[in-house]
């Protein structure tokens, strides 16, 4: 999964602490997912979405063709 969250967060002038902070959860896991390492429950993907200040979760989060 492919995700635009550093992009976004870095438009908002947010840490992955301050991030993870705000959604629950430690500053690795929105590293990991940052690097494509971790898939996120459709509850986080949808705290993120909303922490950005985006509207849709496919803003954020979009399938690689290896999902």
């Amino acid at each position: 999964m492919e995700t635009k969250i550093r992009q976004f967060r870095q438009e908002l002038g947010m840490t992955q602490q301050e991030l993870a902070d705000s959604v629950g959860v430690t500053r690795q896991t929105i590293n990991a997912l940052e690097n494509a390492r971790y898939n996120p429950s459709l509850i986080l993907a949808y705290k993120i979405t909303k922490v950005l200040g985006k509207n849709s979760i496919e803003e954020v989060f979009t399938l690689s063709e290896d999902d």
